[in-house]
């Protein structure tokens, strides 16, 4: 199995907590989209005898592609590469371009699922995350999504400054009501050079409370698998069915191929990243060259990625797969390391699998660091 992710660099207006690449100029979209499936077609050989099961459009906010822009993108995936019978193919969108319209027409196109970036049903997070959507375009979209498209993720943010328990257990219960198969959720972040950080430093923002995060990560997870919600991942929870297959392959170390500027790629011994500058990225592939840097991991960096991405799952890490991968010596050096969390009760060993707690999951990716075996 294998994956293509394509990153959509723009947006409407910046989200003041995100540090991801994106433009909210436009001018270049026509010339972006072109570049698109060049770079499609210039790295087929890389799967060339690799099935893609997922096509994920990711950003920025891809719902600013028409459905004609979107469909144009697909047509060079099928015409390049071998693609299954059902592939999972993810539109990640923002409620204000969700319109009863577009949802209606969307339906029409390849994409059979839907990630709708809600993050709040309250106006004040919204505005103090600097949302291009409101409460009422939120409720609107998800009401008209869902009775069009069966296979809809949405994203909830804990731990936003000023924002009470009592009001995350209202935003959780609201996402519940439109009876979606899959939220992702994940703590508010500070990144540097973010405007979130520069109002947080000016004393304009509170800053994020990491114990107020915590209590809302736990109260997340139990509302959620009350309602019959498996928490497959640290920030994903889905139903029987209906767990991300294209964020499954990551965390499992499958293949999958990043396109467009600053989108990354991953073949199991060598990642690769595009440079995150929209103009360099189309003059390169007007040029017919790949502007990716690509690094080589040692097998101590195969071993350190597979530790960190399994223990953020249900998966977890398997000895056996760390012995016959790696080698002995680090799975004699995990089990070793793995100690002092396991009798702290944030780990514990169950089927020659190593997993993280209950108790541990909100800490998984500190664990995991603590865990990575030095070069």
């Amino acid at each position: 199995m294998a994956g293509i992710y394509i990153h959509i660099p723009f947006c409407k207006q910046a989200c003041h907590y995100c540090d991801f690449h994106f433009s909210t100029s436009l001018k270049k979209k026509d010339d972006l989209v072109n570049a698109l499936t060049k770079e499609l077609e210039l790295r087929k050989d890389e799967f060339k005898n690799i099935t893609v099961e997922t096509i994920y459009f990711g950003g920025g906010t891809p719902s600013l592609l028409t459905n004609d822009e979107l469909q144009f993108i697909i047509d060079s995936v099928y015409e390049n590469y071998k693609v299954s019978n059902n592939p999972e193919i993810t539109l990640e969108a923002n409620p204000d371009d969700l319109s009863s319209q577009r949802i209606n027409d969307l339906t029409n196109t390849p994409i059979n699922r839907l990630s709708i970036g809600i993050q709040s049903f309250f106006e004040a997070d919204l505005k103090l995350m600097n949302r291009a959507h409101n409460v009422e375009e939120a409720k609107a979209c998800l009401e008209e999504a869902t009775k069009h498209f069966d296979n809809i993720t949405l994203d909830l943010i804990y731990g936003i400054p000023g924002a009470t328990n009592e009001q995350w257990i209202a935003n959780i219960e609201t996402a519940l009501s439109y009876n979606v198969p899959h939220i992702s959720s994940y703590a508010l972040t500070v990144e540097p050079k973010t405007a979130l950080a520069f109002f947080i430093k000016k004393g304009i923002i509170d800053n994020v409370d990491d114990e107020q995060a915590h209590g809302q990560f736990y109260i997340l997870k139990e509302k959620l698998e009350a309602s019959g919600f498996v928490h497959y991942e640290l920030s994903n929870f889905g139903k029987d069915g209906y767990f991300s297959k294209n964020n499954s392959a990551y965390w499992q170390g499958k293949s999958y191929i990043g396109i467009g500027p600053s989108a990354h790629s991953f073949n199991g011994k060598q990642r690769g990243w595009n440079v995150s500058n929209n103009s360099k990225y189309i003059e390169a592939i007007h040029q017919n060259e790949l502007p990716i840097e690509i690094e080589t991991l040692t097998l101590t960096d195969q071993y350190n990625e597979y530790v960190m991405t399994g223990l953020r799952t249900i998966w977890g890490v398997s000895f056996a797969k760390v012995e016959n991968d790696f080698g002995i010596i680090f799975k004699d050096y995990l089990i070793e390391q793995s100690e002092v969390f396991i009798n702290q009760h944030l780990l514990y060993i169950d089927e020659e699998h190593l997993r993280v707690t209950k108790k541990g999951q909100f800490l998984s990716d500190g664990i995991a660091s603590e865990l990575f075996m030095l070069n």
